[in-house]
């Protein structure tokens, strides 16, 4: 991780072909003009036809400061104020140990990103774990724009337009995002949940030891897999990794609320050992949490894709396969 360039091949179900992408070392801007594209192609923010990406970004970045000036003062009405203190308390946690985050105009958007999806989304109105999702994007259209090590970056020096399109970018594909997986958000999450369920009883078909493991020390799925699902693996991975992965999530067919599955699954069953070698409730749960990624790149990344496409091709067309 650092300075090591990495390809990575996945298919792109526009094209109907395999797309060769080199994406994300960290110092290099161009690999992530690439990565950039695929956030905002596959993602569905542009349209397809490069002749109107111009004019369709311009309207979406004033559609989304038009927000801003509709509702953002409202965030201290009684209405909205819980909402928006929510938010406040959240962003300074959101990726603590990044400087990047700790800035105070970087938090400022977040604040508006957040605020501006939740009242235009009363279903779910804000949930703890949505402050996490915006961090890929903006990272990723950051990076555009600079030629040096992104945590470390001070967007002071970024001119004040550039700025408030990343801001609205951002929004947009983090808004793209949650409308796939909007009921992981609701009241009582039920998406979560049944994700959860589908995960344990995966698990027992895939790997019945481990499954067997957690049973006898009373581990509940819930108790570790809920913030898998709720926060898509953000808190388990360096944020290299987190978008590593979510390249891949844009590429394929329900990626973010489907194929995420057996990747947590995948995920799980590689710690298989350490989890084995913890004996009870405590050890367990210490481990599930606290999971030994800080030093994972590219490469581990790619060994737990493999491994969560092998468990698709096996078990999405014969779901029955996974359940009891």
């Amino acid at each position: 991780p650092g300075h090591r360039p990495y390809a990575c091949v996945h298919p792109n179900p526009a094209a109907g072909k395999h797309l060769l992408l080199a994406c994300c070392s960290w110092t290099s801007a161009p690999a992530v003009n690439n990565l950039l594209y695929l956030l905002v192609s596959l993602q569905g923010y542009l349209p397809a036809n490069a002749e109107r990406r111009e004019s369709t970004l311009q309207r979406k970045r004033q559609e989304y400061f038009g927000f801003i000036e509709q509702y953002y003062d409202s965030r201290n009405d009684e209405h909205h104020q819980d909402t928006y203190r929510q938010i406040h308390i959240d962003i300074p946690r959101t990726n603590p140990l990044i400087p990047l985050f700790q800035q105070a105009s970087v938090q400022e958007i977040f604040e508006r990103i957040l605020f501006i999806w939740a009242i235009r989304h009363p279903a779910s109105g804000y949930v703890q774990g949505i402050n996490d999702l915006v961090t890929p994007f903006f990272v990723v259209y950051v990076f555009e724009y600079i030629e040096e090590e992104v945590e470390n970056f001070n967007v002071s020096s970024l001119q004040e337009e550039v700025l408030r399109n990343i801001e609205a970018d951002s929004f947009w594909c983090m808004s793209k995002l949650l409308d796939g997986i909007q009921d992981n958000y609701t009241f009582a999450q039920p998406g979560i949940q049944r994700k959860v369920k589908a995960l344990e009883e995966l698990v027992s078909r895939i790997d019945e030891t481990v499954h067997r493991h957690m049973q006898q020390y009373e581990v509940e799925y819930l108790q570790f897999a809920f913030r898998w699902m709720n926060n898509l693996l953000m808190r388990e991975l360096p944020l290299r990794c987190t978008i590593r992965l979510w390249d891949t999530y844009q590429a394929e067919p329900e990626g973010f609320s489907h194929f995420h599955l057996y990747v947590c699954a995948a995920f799980l069953v590689r710690w298989r050992k350490e989890i084995l070698e913890e004996k009870d409730f405590q050890g367990l749960m210490i481990l599930l949490q606290n999971l030994p990624t800080m030093h994972w790149g590219n490469e581990e990344v790619s060994v737990l894709l493999a491994e969560a496409y092998r468990l698709k091709f096996a078990f999405a067309d014969a779901p029955n396969h996974y359940k009891r």
